[in-house]
């Protein structure tokens, strides 16, 4: 998180949010370029309309007073509120940091641990059938075992609340994703629920405050829910709507998606079968299901390779096995940013280690020590 005491940063890094036509991709690209959000701005105009293809229209919005008053707003909000401003650049749910779409800054209330070991998303329609509400109550219960769960959703209507109240009664964390800013809460009647997850998990938003719940922002909503998450779920779903736009995003982002079968004939779980018959899924009908197929087994532990293996390894797989120690788990993109490999070199030795029984390929790019 940003130490809120860095004011000058803090601002500059919302001002950056506020500059129309710089998305998440150019505005991530300039912190990479310049360090920080404050040497962006105090860049001149001259040379910072040519830095990634800004041009001259764009690049008057850094010094617009409009976009500066607007920064200086919300500095002013998210220090009196005590909100976590999460940078990409800083810390930040680093699956979502993998997705190249991922927002720039997080605004964050509560204590969950976004770098949960586990992370499931649990969404589905705002009209669900008692058979929906017990399959993912169900779900939640059959979870609630794991070490290092984290449950994410919306909070919207339907399967997202009650998968939130499902953990918040179970003690599980859970963080809701809102399509506005965190100054108000949609639907209202969730205002309460929205309480109780902020000191049992956590509310989260890519939209400063003032944003109001418009249509448009919740299919950017969802990205966020698929791209913090290592596998999306979906209970119950008609074949449009955003539970489905939230699977597709999760598959793009190279996650595991999994549904819950439901009758051929039921509107509700049209979505959900059509997801299974395509493969855009895998089926599930109960919360092992989802343990074995994510190999969340509990009761296994990743267990150390035996020295001797060691001995045949090849200086680039020494450095991954090195890494792979570290940690239960490590994406792809982590092992390609600290092991220096090329990623043709880079998966090249994941494979041949695979072969080997060194190590294990988990869903999302994930690998473990076998």
């Amino acid at each position: 998180m940003l130490p809120l005491t860095d004011h000058e940063e803090l601002y500059y890094r919302l001002a950056l949010t506020f500059v129309p036509g710089i998305g998440a991709r150019m505005g991530r690209a300039l912190l990479e370029r310049y360090g920080s959000a404050a040497a962006i701005f105090k860049t001149p105009l001259k040379d910072l309309k040519n830095a990634e293809g800004i041009g001259e229209i764009r690049v008057k919005g850094f010094k617009d007073p409009v976009v500066l008053q607007r920064a200086e707003q919300e500095t002013e909000y998210v220090v009196k509120n005590d909100v976590k401003v999460l940078s990409i650049t800083d810390q930040y749910p680093k699956r979502l940091s993998n997705c190249a779409d991922a927002p720039i800054v997080l605004f964050y209330n509560g204590n969950a641990d976004l770098e949960a070991a586990k992370v499931v998303a649990v969404v589905g329609t705002r009209k669900n059938t008692d058979y929906g509400q017990k399959l993912c109550e169900e779900l939640i219960e059959g979870l609630q075992g794991l070490e290092g769960l984290l449950v994410v959703s919306g909070l919207a209507l339907g399967i997202d609340a009650i998968a939130h109240k499902k953990c918040v009664q179970a003690g599980i964390p859970t963080v809701g994703v809102l399509g506005h800013g965190l100054d108000r809460i949609y639907p209202h009647t969730h205002k309460s629920l929205a309480a109780q997850m902020v000191d049992h998990g956590g509310i989260l938003a890519e939209f400063p405050s003032e944003t109001l719940p418009d249509r448009n922002n919740f299919p950017m909503r969802n990205r966020i829910v698929a791209g913090m998450s290592d596998v999306t779920v979906v209970v119950e779903s008609h074949t449009t709507g955003g539970a489905l736009i939230t699977a597709s995003m999760a598959a793009g982002y190279n996650r595991e998606v999994a549904a819950f079968p439901g009758r051929v004939n039921d509107s509700r779980s049209a979505g959900c079968n059509e997801l299974i018959r395509t493969n855009g899924a895998a089926m599930i009908t109960k919360a092992s299901d989802l343990i074995e197929m994510m190999n969340w087994d509990k009761d296994k532990k990743p267990r150390a390779v035996q020295q001797q293996l060691f001995l045949n390894l090849s200086v680039d797989e020494q450095k991954i096995v090195d890494l792979l120690q570290t940690k239960d788990n490590v994406h792809a993109d982590e092992l390609y940013h600290h092991s220096g490999l090329p990623n043709s070199m880079l998966a090249a030795t994941l494979l041949q280690l695979e072969m080997q029984g060194v190590i294990k390929s988990l869903p999302g790019k994930y690998y473990r020590i076998y």
